[in-house]
């Protein structure tokens, strides 16, 4: 039995402002991934959960969604999907029952009794059994099986699990979408994902038994625990954190005869924009981009020496456009107050005056509060930081920032 697995589409993405859907991304992930389907020729496609960006999609989205499944179809491949946390389970199941004739299997939401839907597919070997369990959390679990004492993730996504009649002598495959963990410990996150980070964590050995567990959710691939038990990622860099996780691609996966190992593999689907950045000194950066012709790419600027100047900006911008490519973020971890670059101050909280700093840079096309303008942020932040030892009303602080810049005044 050989299928693909994939999830986290969330069609309809947008990134730093650009619609990944408008800007070509994700359609031509959704050809690709059916030019793959049609060269592998799986038994099954699985989609583990957040086909959406958002609970309400976009007619764009949708419509997206539906060239995939009609592309698949046409493969005479059958789809199982949940529902992830990002989707409406109500609306990504709407005709759920008419759908299942064609062959694409959508779970929204558990069943009375906490049942969930199950798709069986044979082979050589026998059968498999796919059991979809779209995202669940406490509330949902508790009203599906009447059981008000459920009161975590763990526990619901256990208590499902054990009203289904599942014969484990058997091969199953369960497609989940939830944030597992291993021993305590989480899966290597991103920056895109939504509701982890200790958020209803569910611990793997919920899933023992299963011949294979498709999860969903957390946009790195990977496995937890054993092998079989597996991130398929997003199919897209949704976050610049996440170009240092592996490539991203959708996972193939082989059964054979009952209790024998799975064959695994990723096969990576190249991005149309690949994310990358650019960290450094102003002309260390400039210098650099002038040698390395890269194209159609994504990018985040990261100034370690200076501000980010209109100058800059239009120089970085313009090189980007002559290459087909985009700037998404233009930003600059240089300290005027101190020399150094938010890097080698490490994790430290921002002063308030580099808050100030920050503001007044945002508000005046990049440019540099000006020395005298530094002064006043200084004074107003000492003033600030000393403000708990002493019995300063509100109007006393008004009153000597005024004398402070009229001082300036007089002097200039």
């Amino acid at each position: 039995m050989k299928f693909l697995h994939v999830s986290d589409l969330h069609l309809g993405k947008m990134l730093h402002g650009v619609s990944l859907l408008e800007n070509g991304d994700q359609p031509a992930w959704v050809a690709d991934f059916l030019k793959l389907a049609e060269e592998q020729k799986p038994d099954a496609v699985l989609i583990a959960g957040d086909v959406y960006d958002r609970s309400a999609p976009s007619g764009d989205a949708v419509e997206l969604l539906s060239v995939l499944m009609k592309g698949l179809a046409s493969q005479r491949i059958p789809v199982l999907v949940v529902a992830g946390n990002h989707d409406s389970g109500q609306r990504l199941a709407f005709l759920d029952e008419l759908l299942a004739r064609e062959g694409v299997h959508i779970a929204g939401v558990p069943g009375p009794g906490g049942k969930l839907e199950k798709v069986t597919l044979r082979d050589a070997y026998g059968p498999v059994h796919f059991w979809l369990l779209p995202y669940v959390f406490p509330a949902l679990a508790a009203k599906a099986l009447g059981d008000e004492s459920i009161r975590d993730y763990e526990t619901a996504v256990r208590r499902i699990l054990e009203a289904q009649d599942i014969d484990f002598s058997q091969r199953n495959v369960l497609v989940a979408h939830q944030n597992v963990t291993h021993a305590g410990a989480e899966a290597e996150r991103g920056g895109s994902e939504t509701m982890v980070g200790g958020l209803g964590q569910v611990d793997d050995s919920v899933f023992e038994g299963f011949s294979y567990v498709a999860l969903g959710h957390i946009h790195a691939a990977g496995a937890l625990g054993r092998r079989e038990v597996r991130y398929a990622g997003s199919p897209l860099c949704y976050h610049f954190n996440e170009i240092k996780q592996p490539k991203k691609g959708a996972v193939l996966v082989e059964l054979g005869a009952p209790g024998t190992e799975a064959r695994i593999e990723t096969l990576v689907i190249p991005p149309l924009h690949p994310l990358r950045e650019l960290r450094g000194g102003w002309q260390e950066l400039r210098d650099g981009e002038l040698q390395r012709e890269r194209r159609g790419e994504y990018l985040r600027v990261v100034l370690t020496d200076s501000r980010v100047t209109p100058e800059i900006g239009d120089y970085f911008r313009s090189l980007a456009q002559a290459r087909d490519s985009r700037i998404l973020e233009l930003v600059s971890e240089y300290d005027p107050f101190t020399g150094q670059t938010g890097e080698a101050r490490g994790q430290q909280e921002k002063s308030v005056e580099e808050l100030f700093a920050d503001f007044y840079a945002e508000r005046c096309g990049g440019d540099d509060p000006s020395e005298k303008d530094l002064a006043l942020l200084r004074f107003a932040g000492e003033r600030l930081r000393h403000r708990e030892h002493t019995e300063a009303t509100e109007q006393q602080d008004v009153d000597a920032l005024l004398q402070f810049v009229l001082e300036q005044e007089a002097e200039a």
